[in-house]
């Protein structure tokens, strides 16, 4: 199993990125690995099980998840029902720094690929870094665009 963190310094106060993070189904809007994510079941505002439907290296890759917003803690913690992965769960947390919001995203995965090599499970967690800095940058973009 392989673990991957990014973070980044939103120049946003905390409410507003979070707010903007919850709305996942937004995402393939400014997010351009993402085809699409579309809410299966909604708790009130807040989407709980999603679908999602991502491009890497030309390669689609789908997933259903569970989605745990809690609002006074500023995190989601979410992790596979199904899909491409053997395992695939994480958090999201959101705090306030520095006039903005640190935010971070931790993802554990695993694909089901017997005998997986060192080098190619290198590869895998390089690629995993590379979509979750693009997505927090994705995020920043929506977040302080003028």
């Amino acid at each position: 199993m392989a673990r991957v963190e990014a973070r980044a310094l939103i120049r946003a106060p905390l409410e507003q990125v979070y707010a903007v993070a919850k709305r996942v189904e937004d995402f393939p809007q400014f997010m351009p690995d993402l085809e699409r994510v579309t809410v299966l079941e909604r708790d009130g505002e807040v989407p709980t099980r999603t679908e999602w439907v991502g491009v890497v290296e030309g390669r689609r890759i789908r997933w259903t998840e569970d989605d745990a917003w809690d609002d006074a803690r500023h995190l989601c913690r979410f992790r596979q029902r199904e899909g491409d992965f053997e395992r695939y769960e994480g958090e999201w947390s959101f705090e306030p720094e520095n006039g903005g919001t640190r935010t971070a995203i931790t993802v554990e995965f695993e694909f089901g690929i017997p005998l997986i090599g060192a080098l190619l499970s290198q590869l895998l967690r390089v690629k995993m870094k590379e979509n979750l800095d693009g997505m927090l940058a994705a995020l920043r973009g929506r977040v302080e665009r003028p």
